[in-house]
């Protein structure tokens, strides 16, 4: 019932309260009296408004407040597989106890700007940013065929940069980085403001964020699930398996050292990544390659 607005609209909802606290409502509205209105309290000029607006409503009920439609919730998270990049600022914390807060806030920002930029142009996705910590997806919300390739290539771009940066702080900045690939749900939007994020459900992000904690400053660690991806395109240093927290099975890992020079670029971005559940296919294109070869082809 909305008798609220319907007072309101006779300039009279100061007794809202009043008929409320009578148990007035739509029912009972077209039996009331001069005397039942004085008893509550209404002025003799606001009665006789109240009677005549009564009077025009009749015996109809007042309408009852209108509900807002509410829009079905739309589930957009997907099953993806996503390389998973997680970038700190090495030394960040000690730096904090040198420096000015401003000073220490324009070191952050020039640091996050200069991630920024470089995640981008390789196709990435800043989804957040954690003080001296940068999260970033390679394959969301766009995917590429090469996202592994492309997310170390930003990550050398971005250990190279950093280290450029001039601020107030006395010395380089240096940062690190973790790298994994692996299938995750991602595409839920949570928290309100400047805390939204795009979520993303799975072991990946975890398992970079470990990689870049074993990583010396200007370094880039990555996991076997992006070295996989990579084919011969970078110089890769093997670190031998770790144990890492929260993983059952050791965890194996290599350094990037840089691209490879000098190397065809189609060996080179190769993937070692086997074929899986093709067995069909390849054996139809085996077949018409003999054939070709033996003269046979159509």
């Amino acid at each position: 019932m909305n008798l609220g607005k319907w007072l309101q609209s006779l300039g009279l909802v100061q007794y809202e309260a009043s008929f409320r606290e009578n148990g007035i409502d739509s029912e009972v509205l077209p039996d009331l009296t001069d005397a039942d209105l004085e008893k509550i309290g209404v002025l003799l000029g606001h009665r006789k408004r109240l009677l005549k607006a009564i009077e025009r409503l009749g015996a109809r009920q007042l309408e009852p407040e209108p509900i807002e439609p509410t829009t079905p919730h739309v589930d957009t998270a997907e099953r993806r597989q996503i390389t998973v990049m997680f970038c700190d600022l090495v030394g960040s914390t000690q730096m904090s106890t040198r420096l000015d807060p401003e000073e220490m806030r324009n070191v952050l920002r020039a640091y996050q700007e200069a991630c920024s930029v470089i995640i981008a142009r390789y196709g990435g996705f800043v989804a957040k940013f954690m003080g001296d910590g940068v999260l970033a997806y390679f394959g969301y919300p766009l995917a590429h065929e090469d996202d592994a390739e492309r997310s170390v290539r930003a990550a050398l771009e971005i250990v190279a940069a950093v280290a450029t940066i001039e601020t107030a702080a006395a010395g380089t900045l240096q940062a690190r980085v973790g790298i994994a690939t692996g299938l995750v749900v991602v595409g839920d939007v949570i928290g309100h403001g400047a805390s939204r994020e795009h979520a993303v459900v799975g072991d990946t992000p975890n398992l970079a964020a470990r990689l870049q904690g074993l990583a010396n400053a200007g370094r880039i660690i990555i996991a076997s699930s992006t070295r996989l991806l990579l084919g011969e395109v970078f110089e890769l240093k093997a670190l031998g398996v770790h144990v890492i927290k929260g993983f059952d099975a050791p965890v194996s890992a290599w350094e990037v050292l840089r691209e490879t020079e000098n190397v065809n670029r189609f060996e080179a971005s190769r993937s070692n990544a086997p074929l899986v559940g093709r067995d069909q296919e390849v054996a139809l294109l085996a077949d018409r390659w003999s054939d070709a070869c033996g003269g046979k082809a159509k």
